[in-house]
């Protein structure tokens, strides 16, 4: 086999990048290119899943009571 696809030159590239990045940081540098790879993929299909609304927090009464509070000295 030619190329980059041969099994020892897959071997080689796996070993260089444990290296280079450790043991710890190569599933989350997999996480992060898989959920890219899905993200590119879903944006050039067309489909997507429908963003989950953010609520906006709530203003509490401490809140407002400390900048009242603040205010008046």
């Amino acid at each position: 086999m030619t190329g980059w696809t041969s099994p020892t030159h897959l071997i080689a590239l796996l070993l260089i990048a444990l290296l280079l990045f450790g043991s710890r940081r190569l599933p989350e540098i997999g996480r992060s290119l898989g959920s890219g790879m899905r993200e590119f993929k879903d944006s050039v299909s067309g489909t997507s899943k429908p963003e989950p609304h953010e609520l906006e927090p709530p203003t509490s009464v401490e809140t407002t009571a400390a900048s009242r509070e603040h205010d008046a000295v």
